[in-house]
């Protein structure tokens, strides 16, 4: 297992190349598409999958949306594509770290955002088109998820965000701290099982859930900017500060060696 600062340094480097793929801005839409599709994927599989035992009142429905929406955060990091949730991340820890500047971090949140609803959208709109959500309990799960997070005022959306994308973020850090396949899939896993099961908001899958909903004659586009306004905040929050910033200060990485340390105080001297 990678040590806490050789993650730290890990996440940097990636937080680096996410700033250099900004120069080509048309790949780095089309990668956050993907992203975007992934977690789709995850949404209708949901969907799909667990809406009959939702119909039968099964006790283990929100342990069974649990185990199976992993799938979307899976295909992301196996994959590889640009993701908000886990971009928020490993950018701030790169501002942070001094290897990229705010503007980078900025423009790689919002392109992934935009790449990402974009993503959504356009499977979404296959999905609609192919007619798997045409069953009575696939609808009527999708019409009571959304009626759900409709129903939540504006502190509760934001507090479920940044507690989700606390889980996300540390899914991704736990992934990038150890090295077997086994061990990423298993941590990715648990934590995303964690925030599915227990009703927190990623807004990403909400943009998903909404697009299908909206497709579906469910939900209005208003209702999904609502959501946004609180769960992209909350995100930023709980994956960004309470993970990354967290990681880059309780770190020694950010601070400098006892022999760096010497050579500036030698220096000092010696300019004295």
């Amino acid at each position: 297992m990678n040590t806490v600062p050789d993650t730290i340094a890990d996440t940097v480097e990636q937080a680096v190349h996410k700033a250099e793929e900004l120069r080509s801005p048309g790949r780095f839409l089309v990668s956050a598409m993907l992203a975007g599709v992934y977690i789709a994927v995850g949404e209708v599989l949901l969907l799909v999958a667990i809406s009959p035992f939702v119909a039968e009142h099964s006790p283990a429905v929100k342990l069974l949306e649990g185990a199976v929406f992993p799938i979307a955060l899976t295909l992301v990091m196996f994959a590889g594509a640009q993701l908000f949730t886990s971009t928020v991340m490993i950018m701030l820890v790169g501002v942070l770290s001094g290897r990229t500047g705010v503007k980078p971090m900025l423009a790689a949140w919002a392109a992934t955002l935009i790449g990402n609803f974009l993503g959504t959208l356009l499977f979404a709109a296959m999905t609609h088109a192919s007619g798997v959500m045409s069953s009575p309990t696939a609808k009527s799960m999708l019409a009571e998820l959304l009626s759900a997070k409709n129903a939540l005022h504006g502190g509760q959306l934001f507090w479920r965000a940044v507690l989700c994308n606390l889980l996300v973020c540390l899914a991704v850090w736990m992934f990038t701290r150890v090295r077997t396949p086994g061990a990423k899939l298993a941590l990715l896993w648990l934590p995303v099982l964690v925030f599915v099961a227990v009703g927190f908001e990623h807004c990403i899958a909400n943009m998903s859930l909404y697009t299908l909903g909206i497709l579906e004659g469910q939900t209005t586009f208003p209702a999904l900017l609502h959501n946004l306004l609180y769960t992209i905040p909350g995100n930023i929050l709980g994956g960004g500060f309470l993970v990354g910033a967290t990681y880059w200060y309780t770190s020694a990485s950010h601070r400098p060696s006892a022999t760096e340390s010497g050579e500036v105080m030698k220096s000092s001297v010696e300019a004295g």
